[in-house]
């Protein structure tokens, strides 16, 4: 008695081939309409699904394959004589393998289609043939990928497909069919407006494997969100250098988050998640020039993240001697600055070059962008922090207003320090960071890291605190350095204390009312 496959497939990559490689093996073809004609097309013979279920496609081929015969056909189980013999007795056949891939949801719904469209590019049939074939691993064999298709004829070829193979093809169409629910469930929010639903998934798929994870003992995968319309590390195209790590990846998504933040030509350098140096300019090689030069030492080995084309100004002054970058992320190369930059002697293929292929940095972004941080046992959950206070609605709390240029690097730095680690604390001077305090237990040692680092730059420059001081003793030491601005929340219970203190040495206080923790 030959064996069964039935072929159902959306992408038709390869399922010729595949389907003269089971006929060679001794499988009869079951399809339904799109892919029953691909395969007579190419001289295959097929039986349709309507001549085994005695049933026609039916309303506008919403279903097909949905029927007791197809589905008892891939559930029985092969070991129970009881299923053979109601199989037997209902004039039933097994299915022996399943290869099915899905409508293209997620494709479809990227390009903005209308609520009709999207709805009928939701799979059913597909969903529950995989799931059926994927629950009988044991008798059937479940293909979902067209690149599989290969290795399991070759199992086929050899005699037949192990029980491990068949578990793991098995785990394949599960997840597959969890992120394409995934992605259901992500458009169905976005088309209600509830950002947190009592179960929540997210269908992220695997785009690279990672040599190791933070440390070269843990173990890593890097995934990206097929949904997801936002410039992003997970839709760039690395153009040149080694292989990405963990740790660059991580890094490159601060940097692109930070950049992403200006209007101006911006650039930052990262280190450990932190900036190091930002800067903006009226050109992006005066940006990326004072960004490198707010912190000379601890910018080596950074990471380079721009929010403008590449050209060949910007590509020598990162070139300049001394300078050594791990990766750059930027929206685009002019093709001297790439070919520059790649030929960078003692650099060689090391450092890793991104493109975003995009000047719209900011496209996608919005409320319903969610970002996740595991504990152990769950999940945390978050809108993104994409919310800002408009300058014109900061409140003025000491007796000194800021001036004008002072005003515009306190714009600066607020826009900087929420990409800091709590404790933040940023010093900056004509749109430059100058010095940065982060994740100190005690905002005062912030303050103090960030003046230490300013030295005398710190005169006249502007001072920036993601959340409000509780003590006085932070803005004193700023102020003894020589800051003469500060922006912060506010809505400590000590804050008069802090005010009166500003008004002492003549500094400058603006409350924002926002606060922009980041742990």
């Amino acid at each position: 008695m030959s064996r069964r496959a039935l072929l159902s497939v959306w992408d038709k990559r390869g399922i010729v081939e595949f389907a003269k490689g089971l006929r060679d093996a001794g499988f009869e073809l079951v399809s339904t309409g799109g892919t029953a004609k691909t395969l007579r097309e190419a001289g295959l013979p097929v039986i349709e699904v309507c001549e085994v279920t005695d049933f026609p496609e039916i309303l506008n081929g919403r279903v097909k394959t949905i029927h007791p015969f197809i589905a008892a056909g891939i559930l029985a189980r092969r070991d129970v004589n009881a299923h053979l013999y109601e199989l037997e007795r209902l004039g039933v056949s097994t299915i022996d393998l399943v290869a099915v891939n899905l409508y293209p949801f997620r494709e479809v719904v990227r390009q903005g289609v209308d609520e009709m469209t999207a709805l009928e590019h939701i799979d059913i049939g597909g969903v529950t043939l995989l799931r059926a074939a994927a629950k009988n691993y044991r008798d059937v064999i479940v293909v979902c990928d067209p690149n599989d298709y290969p290795q399991v004829l070759k199992w086929l070829q050899e005699g037949e497909v192990p029980l491990k193979v068949r578990a793991e093809l098995a785990l394949k169409a599960f997840a597959h069919t969890a992120a394409y629910d995934a992605a259901i469930l992500s458009y169905f929010r976005q088309q209600t407006g509830i950002k947190f639903p009592n179960e929540l998934a997210f269908g992220f798929v695997k785009r690279i494997d990672l040599r190791y994870g933070e440390n070269p003992h843990q173990q890593a995968a890097f995934y990206a969100d097929p949904m997801s319309v936002v410039p992003s590390v997970a839709a760039a195209v690395q153009l040149w250098g080694k292989e990405l790590s963990f740790n660059n990846i991580a890094d490159l998504d601060a940097a692109l988050n930070l950049v992403r933040e200006f209007d101006q030509p911006a650039a930052c350098i990262i280190k450990h998640t932190n900036p190091c140096g930002v800067a903006i300019g009226e050109t992006l090689a005066e940006a990326f020039a004072k960004a490198r030069d707010a912190d000379p030492e601890a910018r080596f080995g950074g990471i380079i993240g721009v929010n403008r084309k590449v050209d060949a100004a910007t590509a020598e002054e990162i070139l300049v001697q001394g300078s050594f970058y791990e990766a750059i992320i930027a929206p685009d190369y002019e093709p001297e600055a790439l070919e520059r930059i790649k030929a960078r002697k003692g650099w060689g293929e090391t450092i890793r070059i991104l493109s975003l292929g995009t000047e719209d940095l900011r496209a996608g972004a919005g409320e319903s962008f969610l970002t996740a941080k595991s504990v152990t046992g769950g999940l945390l959950v978050q809108t993104a922090d994409v919310e800002d206070v408009p300058l014109e609605r900061w409140q003025v709390v000491t007796e000194r207003f800021p001036t004008e240029s002072e005003l515009k690097d306190l714009w600066f730095a607020w826009k900087v320090v929420k990409h800091v680690k709590s404790n933040a604390i940023v010093v900056a001077k004509n749109g430059a960071t100058v010095g940065i305090g982060a994740g100190q237990m005690n905002r005062a040692f912030s303050v103090k890291i960030a003046v230490e680092l300013a030295g005398e730059r710190a005169k006249g420059a502007v001072l920036a605190s993601e959340a409000f001081f509780p003590m006085p003793d932070g803005p004193e030491i700023a102020a003894k350095a020589g800051v003469t601005a500060i922006v912060q929340p506010g809505g400590s219970k000590r804050d008069q204390e802090v005010i009166e203190v500003c008004n002492r040495y003549g500094v400058a206080m603006v409350f924002t009312g926002m606060r922009h923790f980041r742990h």
